[in-house]
Formats: C-alpha cells, structure tokens, sequence
C-alpha cells in the first residue's frame, strides 16, 4: 500500500523525535562540557545557553594544564593549589591501542573459527555453539581471579598487551555467534561452484565467502572496538599505571566531589575515536545489516 503525503510527513517527523530522544543526552553532556562549574551545578533553574563559554574543562583534561595555573592566568588564585593529575591524553593514547589492539585480534580469530562453524558439520556443533553463547553470559568478574594469576606469571599484568588478549577473550564468543550469522547467510551453493571450479577451501575462504561478508566484518569490528573502548572491570583489576578512559573518569570523583566538567569533557572526547571509526567503516555497515538478501 503506498503511503500518502500525510501519513510520510507524520513518519518523519516520528524519526526525528526518535532519534532528538536518544541524542539529547549526548547533547547535554556535549554542552556541559563548556559550561563553567556555576552554570553546571546552578539548583535554581535548568541552564541552556545563557552562561559565557569555557574551554577550561578542555585545558585541564586535554591539555594537561593545572587548575593552579588556570587560576594565575585568569588571575584568581584564591584557594586554588596544587598540580592537576586530569591530564589524560596518554590515557587516550593507551586507551586507542588497547581497543584497536583488541578489535582485530578478536575480528581475525572471529572470521576464521565463524566460517569452520557454519559450515562444517560435526558431532556435539549446536551444543559446542551453546556453550560458546554461555560464555558470553558470565560477567567478567567471574575470571578476574584466575587471570591475575595467569598474567602475573606470564608478565602480562599492567601491560597494554594483556589487556588487549584479556579484551579478546571477552568479545570473542559474541564475535564468533554473529559472523556466523553473517556466514549463514550466504548460501552454500556459492562454495560448492567455487569447488566444482576447483578451487581449494582455503581459496573460497578467502577470494569467494569472505569479500561477500566483508559487511557483516565491519559491523563485527565496530562492536568489538565500542565493547573494549568502554570496557572498566578488567582494566580496573589488570592495571595500575595504564589507565584506560572509563577508569580514568573514575578518579576525577574526589573527596570533596565530583569534577563534572572534567567528567564531561572527556566523555565528549571519547566519543570521537568511536563516532570516526563509524563513519570510516559505514558503507560496509549499511552492507552488513542489509547481508540478509543474500538468502537463497
């Protein structure tokens, strides 16, 4: 039944209320960020744009300056002291190796072990398929003990590299599950004519399957990076020097409250890296999600 000019303008304007209901938390977060402590902790009324804008909560997190030395260029240094321990680039930069880190090793084990899944049949497959799917349902702290002992004899604990194999073995079972799905859903003729052609399993892996699902791939990846980028229990357990970004928000909760402008300014910047590795990988994203017309 096609739709009438009404019953279109009456979807849109649904979709832009959708979709205002989900933004307008990231937008008022985004805009706190540039509000000064007054306007953010103001009990009297709700602030929207009539307060002067500051960068300040980007200078202390960003950039590495104290509040102390805030305060002697604005030239109010009363009550003001001290060094700031909010400088948190390098805890990006730790935080983007990490998660990039962790994304493609748990892709390129997901892809190889989805495909032998879907499409080799063997004794006990839906229960080992079962047991895959539990994993995912453990909460992480149920490991914690276990792998402290394991990391600290392999010298692993602190390190960049254990979080990236501990973040690994946490994404992989969903990993595994949905490329499986993706693989499902291209049908097994495609591989049985690639075989009467003569080629190898190896070659229809890799020239024939895989650029067909090389959306389902990129969506694959961009939940690993989303789950390891706001991954807090394990990094909280595993190190103490290497600070990955939700611990790090954590400390500007202090003895005398929370930072919310730092808080804000830097959960606005984390969301960069995710929203531009969307956007680099969205074609194949939109190709991933349509990978159902592929049925037979």
């Amino acid at each position: 039944m096609q739709e009438t000019f009404w019953q279109k303008r009456l979807r849109d304007v649904a979709a832009v209320l959708v979709v205002g209901v989900f933004m307008f938390p990231l937008f008022w977060w985004a805009l706190t960020s540039f509000k000064p402590t007054s306007a953010i902790f103001n009990k009297d009324e709700i602030v929207w744009f009539n307060f002067k804008p500051t960068l300040v909560n980007y200078a202390v997190t960003m950039l590495g300056k104290s509040r102390a030395e805030l305060a002697i260029e604005s030239g109010n240094t009363f009550g003001v002291g001290g060094a700031s321990s909010y400088d948190s680039r390098q805890t990006i930069i730790d935080s983007l190796i990490i998660a990039v880190g962790a994304t493609a090793l748990t892709v390129l084990l997901a892809v190889i072990a989805s495909y032998a899944l879907s499409r080799m049949r063997f004794r006990w497959r839906q229960a080992y398929l079962n047991w895959i799917l539990s994993q995912r349902f453990m909460p992480p702290i149920a490991i914690i003990v276990p792998v402290v002992f394991m990391f600290h004899y392999m010298s692993l604990l602190d390190t960049r590299l254990g979080l990236i194999f501990v973040d690994t073995l946490i994404n992989l079972p969903i990993a595994v599950l949905l490329m499986k799905s993706f693989y499902d859903d291209v049908p097994v003729d495609v591989d049985e004519a690639a075989m009467i052609d003569g080629a190898s399993r190896l070659q229809i892996f890799w020239r024939v399957v895989l650029p067909m699902v090389k959306g389902g791939v990129a969506a694959t990846a961009v939940l690993c990076f989303i789950f390891s980028w706001t991954e807090f229990l394990l990094s909280l357990f595993l190190t103490n020097s290497i600070r990955t970004l939700p611990v790090k928000i954590t400390t500007f909760v202090t003895s005398t409250g929370s930072e919310w402008g730092f808080i804000a300014a830097l959960g606005t910047t984390a969301v960069i890296p995710s929203f531009i590795f969307i956007l680099l990988v969205q074609k194949q994203l939109v190709r991933g999600l349509t990978l159902g017309s592929l049925k037979e």
